[in-house]
Protein backbone atom coordinates (compact mmCIF):
# COMPACT_ATOMS: atom_id res chain seq x y z
CA UNK A 1 0.00 0.00 0.00
CA UNK A 2 1.33 3.05 -1.29
CA UNK A 3 1.99 6.17 1.78
CA UNK A 4 2.14 9.95 1.47
CA UNK A 5 3.10 12.75 3.78
CA UNK A 6 4.06 16.23 3.61
CA UNK A 7 4.69 19.20 5.58
CA UNK A 8 1.54 21.62 4.73
CA UNK A 9 2.42 25.15 5.91
CA UNK A 10 -0.03 27.85 6.91
CA UNK A 11 1.35 31.10 6.42
CA UNK A 12 -0.61 34.68 5.98
CA UNK A 13 -0.69 38.01 8.04
CA UNK A 14 -1.51 38.32 11.36
CA UNK A 15 -5.41 37.54 13.25
CA UNK A 16 -6.53 36.09 9.99
CA UNK A 17 -7.23 32.72 12.05
CA UNK A 18 -4.16 30.41 11.24
CA UNK A 19 -3.89 28.94 14.44
CA UNK A 20 -7.73 28.42 15.07
CA UNK A 21 -7.66 26.49 11.33
CA UNK A 22 -4.42 24.46 12.43
CA UNK A 23 -6.06 23.69 16.12
CA UNK A 24 -9.21 22.52 14.21
CA UNK A 25 -7.02 20.78 11.50
CA UNK A 26 -5.09 18.38 14.49
CA UNK A 27 -8.12 18.67 16.30
CA UNK A 28 -5.80 19.57 19.59
CA UNK A 29 -4.96 23.40 20.76
CA UNK A 30 -1.62 23.76 20.27
CA UNK A 31 -1.26 27.19 18.99
CA UNK A 32 -2.60 29.70 21.82
CA UNK A 33 -5.18 32.17 20.15
CA UNK A 34 -6.19 35.25 21.29
CA UNK A 35 -7.88 38.44 19.17
CA UNK A 36 -4.70 40.49 19.23
CA UNK A 37 -1.77 40.56 16.82
CA UNK A 38 1.39 38.56 16.51
CA UNK A 39 -0.06 35.97 19.18
CA UNK A 40 2.07 33.24 17.60
CA UNK A 41 6.22 33.68 17.90
CA UNK A 42 7.14 30.50 17.03
CA UNK A 43 6.77 27.98 14.29
CA UNK A 44 4.61 25.07 15.90
CA UNK A 45 4.04 21.91 13.85
CA UNK A 46 1.28 19.53 14.58
CA UNK A 47 0.83 16.07 13.08
CA UNK A 48 -2.38 14.32 12.02
CA UNK A 49 -1.77 10.61 11.07
CA UNK A 50 -3.42 7.65 9.16
CA UNK A 51 -2.95 4.04 8.21
CA UNK A 52 -1.63 5.23 4.93
CA UNK A 53 -0.95 9.12 5.36
CA UNK A 54 1.11 11.74 7.43
CA UNK A 55 0.23 14.96 7.06
CA UNK A 56 3.12 17.54 9.36
CA UNK A 57 1.26 21.01 9.44
CA UNK A 58 3.11 23.96 10.73
CA UNK A 59 1.29 27.27 12.41
CA UNK A 60 3.71 30.20 11.99
CA UNK A 61 3.71 33.57 12.87
CA UNK A 62 1.86 36.13 10.80
CA UNK A 63 3.54 38.02 8.48
CA UNK A 64 5.02 41.50 9.75
CA UNK A 65 7.45 44.18 8.97
CA UNK A 66 10.13 43.92 11.62
CA UNK A 67 10.95 46.99 14.14
CA UNK A 68 12.77 44.00 16.72
CA UNK A 69 15.01 41.82 16.34
CA UNK A 70 12.23 39.26 17.88
CA UNK A 71 10.48 40.06 14.49
CA UNK A 72 13.36 39.12 12.29
CA UNK A 73 13.35 36.13 14.18
CA UNK A 74 9.87 35.42 13.57
CA UNK A 75 9.84 36.23 10.06
CA UNK A 76 12.98 33.45 9.40
CA UNK A 77 10.68 31.12 10.80
CA UNK A 78 8.11 31.99 7.92
CA UNK A 79 10.69 32.07 5.51
CA UNK A 80 11.88 28.38 6.83
CA UNK A 81 8.15 27.64 6.29
CA UNK A 82 7.99 28.69 3.04
CA UNK A 83 11.17 27.43 1.77
CA UNK A 84 10.47 23.65 2.91
CA UNK A 85 6.25 23.45 2.56
CA UNK A 86 4.99 21.04 0.19
CA UNK A 87 1.58 22.14 0.57
CA UNK A 88 1.09 26.06 1.49
CA UNK A 89 -2.32 26.36 3.15
CA UNK A 90 -2.33 30.62 2.39
CA UNK A 91 -5.11 32.23 5.08
CA UNK A 92 -6.78 35.28 4.61
CA UNK A 93 -9.78 36.71 4.98
CA UNK A 94 -12.77 40.11 4.57
CA UNK A 95 -10.71 42.60 6.94
CA UNK A 96 -7.20 41.54 5.87
CA UNK A 97 -4.17 43.76 4.12
CA UNK A 98 -3.45 42.73 0.49
CA UNK A 99 -0.88 40.24 0.10
CA UNK A 100 2.62 42.25 -1.33
CA UNK A 101 2.95 41.54 -5.18
CA UNK A 102 6.83 39.93 -3.93
CA UNK A 103 5.39 37.70 -2.13
CA UNK A 104 3.35 36.33 -4.15
CA UNK A 105 5.60 35.92 -7.18
CA UNK A 106 7.67 33.92 -4.80
CA UNK A 107 4.82 31.61 -4.09
CA UNK A 108 4.13 31.19 -7.68
CA UNK A 109 7.75 30.47 -8.67
CA UNK A 110 7.81 27.72 -6.27
CA UNK A 111 5.41 25.73 -8.49
CA UNK A 112 4.35 23.91 -5.19
CA UNK A 113 0.23 23.21 -4.29
CA UNK A 114 -1.37 26.39 -2.93
CA UNK A 115 -4.73 26.09 -1.19
CA UNK A 116 -5.68 29.75 -0.52
CA UNK A 117 -8.30 29.59 2.66
CA UNK A 118 -10.66 31.95 2.68
CA UNK A 119 -11.27 32.25 6.60
CA UNK A 120 -14.48 33.50 8.87
CA UNK A 121 -16.85 33.50 5.87
CA UNK A 122 -19.31 33.77 9.07
CA UNK A 123 -18.71 37.26 9.09
CA UNK A 124 -18.87 37.85 5.15
CA UNK A 125 -22.42 38.53 3.26
CA UNK A 126 -22.80 35.94 0.36
CA UNK A 127 -21.95 38.78 -2.59
CA UNK A 128 -18.74 39.27 -0.07
CA UNK A 129 -17.67 35.80 -0.36
CA UNK A 130 -18.09 35.53 -4.03
CA UNK A 131 -16.32 38.88 -4.32
CA UNK A 132 -13.41 37.78 -2.44
CA UNK A 133 -13.12 34.58 -3.88
CA UNK A 134 -12.79 36.26 -7.37
CA UNK A 135 -10.11 37.98 -6.10
CA UNK A 136 -8.08 35.09 -4.62
CA UNK A 137 -8.40 33.71 -7.80
CA UNK A 138 -6.89 36.47 -9.99
CA UNK A 139 -3.82 36.50 -7.43
CA UNK A 140 -3.04 33.14 -7.30
CA UNK A 141 -4.42 31.37 -11.23
CA UNK A 142 -3.06 27.96 -10.03
CA UNK A 143 -4.32 28.07 -6.11
CA UNK A 144 -7.32 26.22 -5.25
CA UNK A 145 -9.61 28.67 -3.36
CA UNK A 146 -11.57 27.34 -0.50
CA UNK A 147 -14.15 29.60 1.71
CA UNK A 148 -14.19 28.36 5.50
CA UNK A 149 -14.75 29.29 9.17
CA UNK A 150 -12.46 28.10 11.16
CA UNK A 151 -13.86 28.68 14.47
CA UNK A 152 -17.19 26.70 13.35
CA UNK A 153 -15.14 24.21 11.61
CA UNK A 154 -17.42 24.81 8.25
CA UNK A 155 -15.64 23.00 4.84
CA UNK A 156 -12.70 21.65 6.78
CA UNK A 157 -13.84 18.24 5.30
CA UNK A 158 -12.98 19.58 1.64
CA UNK A 159 -9.47 21.11 3.05
CA UNK A 160 -8.64 17.81 4.15
CA UNK A 161 -9.52 15.66 1.76
CA UNK A 162 -7.97 18.44 -1.05
CA UNK A 163 -4.84 18.36 1.03
CA UNK A 164 -4.57 14.09 0.72
CA UNK A 165 -4.91 14.83 -2.33
CA UNK A 166 -2.09 16.44 -2.93
CA UNK A 167 -0.28 15.27 -1.27
CA UNK A 168 3.35 13.62 -2.30
CA UNK A 169 4.18 9.78 -1.84
CA UNK A 170 6.58 9.38 1.05
CA UNK A 171 7.02 7.70 4.08
CA UNK A 172 5.98 9.15 7.38
CA UNK A 173 8.82 11.76 8.63
CA UNK A 174 7.78 11.28 12.44
CA UNK A 175 6.61 8.50 14.39
CA UNK A 176 2.74 7.46 14.10
CA UNK A 177 2.12 8.33 18.14
CA UNK A 178 3.66 11.83 17.57
CA UNK A 179 1.42 15.01 17.99
CA UNK A 180 3.63 17.56 17.59
CA UNK A 181 7.72 18.43 18.09
CA UNK A 182 7.71 20.35 20.68
CA UNK A 183 7.65 20.16 24.43
CA UNK A 184 6.02 19.97 27.34
CA UNK A 185 7.53 22.84 28.79
CA UNK A 186 7.17 24.73 25.40
CA UNK A 187 3.52 24.29 25.94
CA UNK A 188 3.22 25.48 29.41
CA UNK A 189 4.79 28.90 28.12
CA UNK A 190 2.79 29.34 25.76
CA UNK A 191 -0.59 28.60 27.69
CA UNK A 192 1.22 31.44 30.48
CA UNK A 193 1.87 33.77 27.90
CA UNK A 194 -1.56 33.43 26.24
CA UNK A 195 -3.49 34.58 29.82
CA UNK A 196 -1.14 37.31 29.33
CA UNK A 197 -2.11 38.47 26.37
CA UNK A 198 -5.54 37.81 27.64
CA UNK A 199 -5.54 39.63 30.85
CA UNK A 200 -3.09 41.84 29.98
CA UNK A 201 -3.71 45.44 27.33
CA UNK A 202 -1.44 48.09 26.00
CA UNK A 203 2.12 47.00 25.05
CA UNK A 204 2.26 44.34 28.26
CA UNK A 205 1.57 41.23 25.75
CA UNK A 206 4.34 42.63 23.82
CA UNK A 207 7.06 43.30 25.86
CA UNK A 208 6.53 39.73 27.81
CA UNK A 209 8.44 36.28 27.34
CA UNK A 210 7.70 33.21 29.23
CA UNK A 211 10.36 30.74 30.20
CA UNK A 212 10.18 27.25 31.89
CA UNK A 213 12.40 26.93 34.60
CA UNK A 214 10.96 23.87 36.52
CA UNK A 215 9.19 21.12 35.23
CA UNK A 216 8.82 17.96 37.85
CA UNK A 217 6.46 15.42 37.99
CA UNK A 218 5.64 13.58 40.71
CA UNK A 219 3.22 11.14 41.87
CA UNK A 220 0.08 13.18 42.30
CA UNK A 221 0.91 16.63 41.15
CA UNK A 222 3.34 18.10 38.34
CA UNK A 223 5.48 21.28 40.19
CA UNK A 224 6.00 24.10 37.42
CA UNK A 225 8.09 26.79 37.90
CA UNK A 226 8.13 29.33 35.42
CA UNK A 227 9.70 33.53 35.25
CA UNK A 228 8.14 36.32 33.37
CA UNK A 229 10.45 38.56 31.52
CA UNK A 230 9.16 41.91 31.02
CA UNK A 231 11.63 45.00 29.29
CA UNK A 232 10.89 47.45 32.08
CA UNK A 233 10.84 47.85 35.90
CA UNK A 234 7.29 49.75 35.33
CA UNK A 235 6.17 46.87 33.29
CA UNK A 236 7.03 44.21 36.37
CA UNK A 237 4.82 46.70 38.30
CA UNK A 238 2.04 45.90 36.28
CA UNK A 239 1.92 42.23 35.63
CA UNK A 240 2.59 41.59 39.92
CA UNK A 241 -0.72 44.01 40.76
CA UNK A 242 -1.66 45.87 43.70
CA UNK A 243 -0.52 43.35 46.23
CA UNK A 244 0.20 40.53 43.85
CA UNK A 245 -3.58 40.52 43.07
CA UNK A 246 -3.01 40.37 39.73
CA UNK A 247 -0.41 37.14 39.11
CA UNK A 248 -2.64 35.67 41.46
CA UNK A 249 -4.97 35.58 39.13
CA UNK A 250 -3.15 35.57 35.73
CA UNK A 251 -1.87 32.09 37.81
CA UNK A 252 -4.68 30.48 38.68
CA UNK A 253 -6.13 31.10 34.91
CA UNK A 254 -3.05 29.21 33.27
CA UNK A 255 -2.87 26.72 36.06
CA UNK A 256 -6.37 25.75 35.01
CA UNK A 257 -5.38 25.45 31.26
CA UNK A 258 -2.25 23.28 32.43
CA UNK A 259 -4.32 21.38 34.03
CA UNK A 260 -6.69 20.59 31.03
CA UNK A 261 -3.60 20.33 28.64
CA UNK A 262 -1.93 17.48 30.57
CA UNK A 263 -4.82 16.36 32.46
CA UNK A 264 -3.62 16.31 36.05
CA UNK A 265 -2.57 18.51 38.89
CA UNK A 266 -0.17 21.21 38.76
CA UNK A 267 1.24 23.07 41.56
CA UNK A 268 2.59 26.90 39.60
CA UNK A 269 4.69 28.86 41.04
CA UNK A 270 5.21 32.35 38.61
CA UNK A 271 8.13 35.06 39.08
CA UNK A 272 8.43 38.08 36.94
CA UNK A 273 12.08 39.36 36.06
CA UNK A 274 12.95 42.28 34.26
CA UNK A 275 15.44 41.52 31.34
CA UNK A 276 15.38 45.18 29.65
CA UNK A 277 15.17 45.37 25.85
CA UNK A 278 15.05 41.24 25.36
CA UNK A 279 13.17 42.15 21.72
CA UNK A 280 16.66 43.17 20.38
CA UNK A 281 18.95 41.31 22.68
CA UNK A 282 20.51 38.37 20.04
CA UNK A 283 21.83 36.21 23.36
CA UNK A 284 18.02 36.51 25.26
CA UNK A 285 16.46 35.87 22.06
CA UNK A 286 18.40 32.60 21.77
CA UNK A 287 17.76 31.46 25.47
CA UNK A 288 14.28 32.12 24.50
CA UNK A 289 14.44 29.85 21.57
CA UNK A 290 14.65 32.36 18.26
CA UNK A 291 16.71 32.23 15.30
CA UNK A 292 19.05 34.74 14.58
Amino acid sequence: MSHKSGFVNIIGHPNVGKSTLMNALVGEKLSIITSKAQTTRHRIMGIVNGDDFQIVYSDTPGMVKPHYKLHESMMKFVDAAIEDADIFLLVTEKEDAAFEDTFLARLNSLNRPVIAVLNKIDLCTQEEVVALLAKLEAQLPGAIVIPVSALHRFNLDRVFDTLLEKLPESPAYYPKDELTDRSMRFFVSEIIREKILLYYKQEIPYSVEVAVDEYKEKENITHIAATIYVARESQKAIILGHHGKSIKGLGMAARKDIEAFIEGKVYLELRVKVSKDWRDDPQQLKRFGYEL
